[in-house]
């Protein structure tokens, strides 16, 4: 046991951890850049197969958060045809607008060592709940989406990434007007099998 962390404190942390969405977010209030630095340091410490890390993150705020808004819901307008909807358009334009802080999470292969694919976003997800726990642990709000232009094949580009890589969705964070409600698990007894 490591005896400078009580375990008691982090089961607590990881028990309490909520998707906070972006309308339950303080709007207009902003998190010092150096708490969001702290975060994506924190996922930089994700478990990764032969040190390939992964992750990308494009951090959008201020002025970028219109960018990023005007881009995903023009990505929006153009790729929906027929089933263009106004409130989903509306959605995506004034959503990262209560942000403070809007993180894009991206997917970067290795073309030097031979990973499964499955493995790299594995490794993704696992630098996301750093951040989950993290925002959680600063008293920060922050939510996961892979809306808007996540599976767009043509948005990868405006994230720094390749055809090869993969975006794998938006974090958006901000200060709590509104905290979640409190979350439930069914009893994990009934997701174990034990061999003796």
């Amino acid at each position: 046991m490591n005896e400078s962390m009580r375990p008691e404190l982090f089961n607590q942390l990881v028990r309490s951890r909520r998707s906070v969405y972006p309308n339950q977010f303080v709007k207009g209030r902003q998190i010092p850049d150096e708490i969001i630095l702290q975060l994506l340091e924190n996922a930089n410490w994700a478990p990764t197969h032969k040190r390939t890390e992964p992750w990308r993150f494009v951090v959008f705020t201020g002025g970028g958060l219109n960018k990023f808004a005007a881009f995903q819901s023009q990505a929006y307008k153009e790729s929906a045809g027929i089933s263009f909807k106004q409130d989903r358009f509306e959605k995506l334009l004034n959503n990262p607008l209560c942000a403070s802080h809007v993180v894009s999470i991206g997917l970067k292969r290795s073309l030097e060592v031979a990973i499964p694919e499955i493995e790299e976003i594995e490794a993704v997800a696992c630098a996301v709940e750093n951040i989950y726990l993290s925002a959680t642990a600063y008293g920060i709000g922050g939510y996961w989406t892979t809306g808007g232009v996540t599976y767009d094949e043509n948005a990868r580009t405006f994230f720094g990434l390749s055809e090869q890589d993969k975006l794998l969705g938006f974090f958006y964070l901000g200060y709590i007007a509104i905290p979640s409600a409190p979350s439930k698990r069914g009893p994990v007894e009934e997701k174990i099998s034990w061999y003796r």
